[in-house]
């Protein structure tokens, strides 16, 4: 198991955890539309993913896809409220398969971003997965280094709820093993040991 923090193939989740004084190297923020015009940190991150967000927002557009940028790098108090508001929202046993707690959230690596549509409103949502931008996503995100982290059937595995939405940069080699393979980041690991 990869215990390089900074290293892209870091596995973070409920078992591996970050430092709580961990801050990513690099971060930039990524040259896509995002659901916000104005600037905020956490349309941000590290520069090797920032270019391939660039790159995957430019292959959907070609071929007619309009992708939308909504949440990038989280620090470790963005987690901490993000979490108390779904806890707050949902209680703590709903709040821990939709939301990952401080440390356990693959955004404060500056490695995750979470994607979405005009044909959902913009908004986080499993429907996201059906639509066209969805399906895309699902099909041709690894060739730009991603993969989708959390698909559907496999929550028992990652422990979170199916989110068609966010996007976890492993870089192409590595995410076209995991696409083609058809496991999670976790199971790729446990295969490869």
């Amino acid at each position: 198991m990869n215990r390089d923090w900074h290293a892209i193939t870091v596995l973070v989740n409920k078992d591996h955890p970050l430092p709580t004084n961990f801050i990513p190297n690099g971060l930039i923020l990524p040259q896509v539309i995002f659901t916000r015009e104005e600037y905020h940190p956490r349309q941000q991150l590290r520069g090797e993913a920032a270019i391939a967000l660039e790159k995957l927002f430019t292959h959907a557009a070609v071929m007619g896809v309009h992708l939308i940028a909504a949440s990038g790098y989280r620090s470790f108090e963005t987690q901490t409220k993000i979490f108390a508001h779904h806890v707050e929202q949902l209680g703590m046993k709903e709040a821990n398969r939709e939301s990952a707690r401080p440390g356990e959230s693959e955004h404060q690596t500056g490695l995750a971003m979470d994607v979405t549509a005009s044909s959902v409103d913009c908004k986080l949502v499993q429907e996201f997965g059906s639509t066209r931008e969805g399906e895309w996503l699902a099909k041709h995100a690894h060739k730009s280094g991603f993969i989708l982290r959390y698909p559907k059937g496999k929550e028992m595995v990652t422990g979170y709820i199916y989110e068609p939405w966010h996007l976890r940069y492993l870089g192409e080699n590595l995410a076209s093993q995991v696409k083609h393979l058809g496991l999670t980041y976790e199971e790729y690991l446990d295969r490869n040991k």
